[in-house]
């Protein structure tokens, strides 16, 4: 199926249906009186956040949504029937926005949340409620209310507890691989990753967190450049971000710590809130070269990298546990890293 995160959609509520204006009439009771029910509620919109969904596609192509009316009010006491809610099934993770007021609307981040999109007109009021002492035949009645009408922005957010960052080719759907069980595509050439992909970490029998690969950035990122900019706001709810650097990239021209700083610059140009979570560097493919000692120990001088890192191997798996494991110690923690240089390799 394809991943559609971004949906613009219309929903209307029901409109109230209006009340009615009617009299008593029965052989052999006379000033029978008013009896005009009232009109029903027009239906609401409803959005529920479902884990079965993983897409917002549906909205892509079924934009307008519309409530049913409620019935007129009738006489003989007798009120009209409501309209019927509609339900919107959406992704787990889902923002909805106002399009005109930009307002967030409902933020879906928990399986079964309902949010109120739009709500439904009120019925309006038979004459029945009209009478009085002085007023024994009243024949006014109201109208039923106007449904609210609302333009969404839909915006799916995946929930993630680790985020993978890093240049096309920096092995990040290896990674994911190599420590869950997910499956991205895997080959040879940049922009191998083409949507967002989730991985569940198993580091134990009750010990688990949830990974996510977004495409490669490149320079120019935040301002439209290459794929990455599209699926940045999906590491928004990410606790951790784990920044992969290429020890052996195949373009010899290329510089890790150039590259590191630039992947840097991109967060901060995107989201300031983004630049400032916790970021640990893993420096993979050190299979490929028999210095990747000397290589890392020269890219963390030139950073000046006084936080966590890790050497790993996302091919063989060579330090993929070690790395696993100190990201879930600092996720049940719930506190910064130390600042003590870690490695496993």
């Amino acid at each position: 199926m394809k991943f559609i995160d971004e949906a613009k959609i219309q929903v209307h509520a029901g409109k109230g249906g209006d009340g009615a204006a009617s009299f008593r009439r029965e052989k052999y009771i006379p000033r029978g009186g008013p009896d005009g029910g009232d009109g029903g509620r027009g239906g609401s919109v409803y959005a529920v956040a479902d884990r079965n969904i993983n897409t917002l596609i549906d909205y892509r192509y079924a934009r307008i949504h519309r409530a049913q009316n409620g019935e007129k009010g009738h006489g003989a006491d007798c009120y009209g029937k409501g309209g019927r809610d509609i339900v919107l099934r959406m992704p787990v993770g889902t923002m909805i926005r106002d399009q005109q007021t930009g307002e967030l609307v409902a933020d879906l981040s928990a399986n079964g949340e309902r949010a109120l999109l739009a709500k439904g007109g009120a019925g309006g009021l038979g004459n029945l409620h009209f009478k009085s002492s002085i007023n024994r035949a009243p024949r006014q009645f109201t109208h039923g209310g106007p449904g609210e009408t609302r333009e969404l922005a839909l915006e799916l957010r995946v929930l993630a507890d680790v985020g993978l960052l890093g240049l096309p080719n920096a092995g990040k759907s290896t990674f994911i691989r190599a420590v869950s069980s997910a499956r991205p595509k895997v080959a040879d050439y940049p922009f191998t990753t083409l949507n967002p992909s989730l991985g569940v970490v198993r580091v134990g029998d009750d010990a688990s967190f949830v990974i996510a690969d977004i495409p490669g950035l490149i320079e120019g990122a935040a301002e439209g450049a290459g794929l990455g900019h599209q699926f940045l706001k999906h590491l928004a709810r990410t606790r951790l971000l784990l920044h992969l650097v290429d020890v052996a990239p195949l373009d010899e021209r290329a510089d890790p710590v150039r590259d590191a700083r630039a992947i840097v610059k991109e967060l901060q140009k995107y989201d300031e809130s983004l630049y400032r979570k916790p970021r640990w560097l893993v420096f993979n493919k050190i299979d490929l070269v028999t210095d990747a000692d000397v290589r890392i120990r020269r890219i963390l001088r030139a950073l000046r990298w006084k936080g966590p890192w890790f050497a790993v191997s996302a091919l063989t798996g060579a330090g993929c546990r070690e790395a696993s494991a100190a990201a879930y110690r600092f996720l049940s923690a719930g506190k910064k890293p130390e600042s003590r240089a870690s490695r496993a390799a």
